[in-house]
């Protein structure tokens, strides 16, 4: 067996202190310290990710793709927000099913679809930095992937809007040995936020996804769910082209505020290993388009088996009754 050998740091500390004896000299001594500390080596994404619930990453997205994505998701919303893209999360409704009428939304569902006729989103999802980054994260060969969901969330145009504090794939009012049991499964699958703009809306408790709820945190969770004072709470700070992963099981919520352009990529992907779990998650927005060929057309061809694992999935759940995860 190997070790690896420990790296140290040294610090050097000096005190001198000067005394008078009565009626004599002045006398000065002087005392150096040396101390050896153990350098802590850097987590990597993965480990940052399953210890704190969350990790931000850079670099995701280019300068000119950044050019490129903003003038897609300004199309986009336009659609959206003139009642030409019917598939939108609408204000006032925190999960889906979301309807078919909005007075104002807060996001844009199934960017790839190919109706929308955005290519930038398809090659984006597609591209080398996102999907080295889920390997890592996942543990997983690039062919075990499963092409999942990709959505915009943005902000409103008329009326602010947030989101209650919540787990996405554990109710509320649960108890703890079903929270317990709920949080042990697991994902298979991550979730991120690409921001095309500076982006504060999302607030989490760091390290609440491998744990069940305080008494005061289930107290709020249940009866002041929009809550601002939320013990440990923070809010995830992003600048333009960050990104920032997340377990959909740590407590979260948002808040949308219309004055503050939005338009931050909300997309997830998971492994073929996550079976029934992926596919309740995934299968309750309604992806019966992907099954279309012209769809797979769309995409890069590096995404390929990604779309095939998914329709394997899909094919597997047929008529079943997989519910919603809230």
């Amino acid at each position: 067996m190997t070790v690896s050998p420990t790296m140290w740091t040294k610090s050097t500390k000096t005190t001198t202190v000067t005394t008078t004896a009565e009626g004599g000299p002045k006398v000065v001594k002087t005392t150096t310290v040396t101390e050896y500390k153990p350098v802590q080596p850097e987590r990597s994404i993965k480990q940052r990710l399953d210890e704190d619930g969350y990790v931000i990453i850079d670099g995701m997205v280019s300068d000119e793709e950044l050019v490129t994505l903003r003038a897609a998701a300004d199309r986009a919303v336009a659609k959206a927000r003139n009642d030409e893209w019917k598939l939108r999360r609408v204000v006032g409704v925190q999960f889906p099913p979301w309807g078919d009428t909005a007075e104002d939304v807060w996001g844009v569902q199934h960017i790839m679809h190919p109706d929308m006729q955005e290519p930038a989103f398809a090659k984006w999802y597609g591209c080398d930095k996102l999907l080295d980054a889920v390997c890592e994260i996942l543990d997983s060969k690039e062919e075990e992937l499963q092409l999942e969901l990709f959505n915009m969330l943005i902000n409103p145009e008329h009326k602010d809007f947030a989101l209650e504090w919540h787990r996405d794939d554990v109710k509320p009012n649960v108890e703890a040995e079903e929270e317990i049991e709920r949080l042990s499964i697991p994902h298979y699958g991550t979730q991120w936020n690409t921001a095309l703009y500076d982006d504060a809306c999302l607030y989490i408790i760091p390290k609440s996804h491998n744990r069940i709820r305080t008494p005061e945190e289930r107290n709020i969770n249940i009866n002041d769910p929009l809550c601002m004072n939320m013990p440990g709470a923070i809010a995830v700070e992003l600048k333009a082209g960050q990104t920032v992963f997340y377990n959909n099981n740590i407590m979260h919520r948002a808040v949308y505020d219309k004055s503050k352009k939005r338009a931050t990529l909300h997309g997830c992907m998971g492994t073929v290993l996550g079976g029934p779990h992926r596919a309740r998650n995934i299968l309750q927005h309604g992806v019966a388009w992907m099954r279309e060929e012209r769809f797979k057309q769309t995409l890069p061809p590096r995404l390929y088996p990604l779309y095939d694992n998914l329709i394997s999935l899909a094919n597997q759940n047929e008529g079943k009754d997989l519910g919603f995860s809230q």
